[in-house]
């Protein structure tokens, strides 16, 4: 997998693109809050738009950001032709992926 450095261009153009959520992606929201995250849509869409890291594998993009001492965020989203579709999403922990 490679990381992908964000350029000024590129977090431009994230900011200004519609966000959708797959049912897997909605349905996610009530998983994570099972196990005690308390994730919403904004949070999911600030990860997009300000990543700490941007990884891509195939035509997936894998952004996280750190979401308190300890977790992160991880989000992963397709680029359509007018808007970013989220695929999922989950909470890791930050030091595994050095966040």
């Amino acid at each position: 997998m490679r990381t992908k450095q964000k350029g000024k261009s590129e977090m431009r153009h994230n900011r200004s693109r519609k966000v959708r959520f797959t049912k897997h992606a909605r349905e996610k929201f009530e998983v994570v809050k099972h196990y005690g995250f308390e994730i919403d849509e904004k949070e999911v869409v600030k990860t997009i738009q300000d990543p700490a890291r941007v990884d891509k594998k195939g035509t997936q993009y894998l952004a996280i950001r750190a979401i308190n001492a300890k977790y992160a965020l991880r989000v992963v989203y397709e680029e359509r032709k007018d808007y970013l579709l989220v695929i999922t999403f989950y909470p890791v922990r930050r030091k595994r992926y050095g966040v």
